[in-house]
């Protein structure tokens, strides 16, 4: 895949950023008294591995004005090499703006994990075109990858038409759109008219389609096998002809400790696959931003298909084998040495 050349930023996104809250010790949610916070978005999970390794990248969001927690939110940013460009807009009390709260524990053995959202009054859904530059961001500074997931796009209305804007203007300028369909079925309750034809243009838009088997699947949900997911990825190389990458993980759980992960891939017609390996879990949230941020990486360094998966599959199995949920690789060797296996200690 050929780029746009002489781009200040490699990827950019909107976002809407929120706190994590996870019990200490792999414990379950009614019975913990001990928890670790974490900034966190979907978004800036799959551009963690390009920061980490010196790419430039860019969080588009909103902030809640003057408040600890977003402090705490930008500082952790700025840890991560992760530049944003926000606004910010007052509290309005206590029942006013708040940045959202995922609260979620890890499970162990053949307990699950278990996620809780609270999303109320969250300052991202307020997100708007006119909070930021784009004219500058993609006319002016350049950026290669404009990311976008179904979760900050089926936020709200405003969000919706933000994400619509920004990759409009962005594909009229050379940037490559990324696009992570991610449906959440709580999202689109009372939107879904509005939304698949919303997501169905971006659809259209996207260069990179990612985990997009809901558009073809007939509300089957995403496939078990990889015979099941190569069929998924020859529909929507029919369904979606101008996308140059179509491509979806493919995870089995073992439990909640032990997982296989594989995923197959439709690039310039061909068709690729990743045979589904092992992947031990400490935290299993982030598992699939950190594949497709391993993988953006890889093609970002202008390498082939199958050592794109890899890097995704390697990037995948660091996120989950943390207390973040993205991966943040030291070196791009450490990436191959997890695909590879070489977990030895290094001195």
């Amino acid at each position: 895949m050929k780029f746009r050349d002489n781009c200040k930023y490699d990827i950019a996104a909107v976002t809407s950023m929120g706190l994590r809250l996870c019990p200490l010790d792999r414990q379950p949610l009614n019975t913990s008294n001990l928890w670790r916070m974490q900034a966190t978005s979907a978004e800036t999970n799959v551009m963690n591995v390009p920061a980490s390794l010196g790419m430039r990248v860019k969080a588009l969001t909103k902030f809640v004005k003057d408040i600890d927690t977003a402090a705490y939110i930008k500082a952790e940013l700025r840890k991560r090499n992760i530049e944003f460009e926000s606004t910010d807009i007052d509290a309005g009390g206590p029942w006013g703006f708040r940045h959202q709260i995922n609260i979620a524990d890890s499970g162990f053995g053949s307990r699950g994990p278990k996620v809780l959202n609270d999303r109320a009054g969250e300052v991202g859904r307020e997100i708007c075109p006119e909070d930021f530059d784009l004219e500058k961001l993609f006319k002016e500074d350049g950026c290669r990858i404009f990311h976008v997931s179904g979760l900050i796009f089926a936020l709200s209305e405003s969000t919706t038409k933000t994400c619509l804007e920004a990759a409009r203007l962005a594909k009229s300028c050379g940037t490559k759109i990324s696009f992570d369909v991610n449906y959440r079925e709580s999202f689109w309750k009372g939107r879904e008219k509005e939304l698949t034809e919303s997501f169905e243009e971006m659809a259209q838009m996207a260069d990179f389609l990612v985990g997009a088997d809901y558009l073809i699947a007939d509300g089957k949900g995403r496939a078990s096998t990889m015979e099941g997911e190569l069929e998924y990825v020859n529909k929507l190389r029919k369904a979606y002809p101008d996308a140059e990458i179509i491509f979806s993980t493919l995870r089995s759980v073992e439990s909640a400790n032990l997982h296989k992960v594989g995923a197959a891939l439709y690039e310039k017609d061909q068709l690729y696959k990743l045979d589904s390996r092992e992947v031990s879990i400490y935290d299993r949230i982030g598992g699939g931003d950190g594949f497709l941020s391993g993988f953006l990486y890889g093609c970002l360094k202008g390498y082939k298909a199958e050592d794109c998966l890899k890097l995704g599959w390697a990037a995948s199995a660091m996120a989950v084998s943390i207390a973040d949920d993205f991966a943040s690789p030291v070196s791009e060797q450490q990436l191959w040495d997890i695909y590879g296996g070489d977990a030895a200690v290094k001195r």
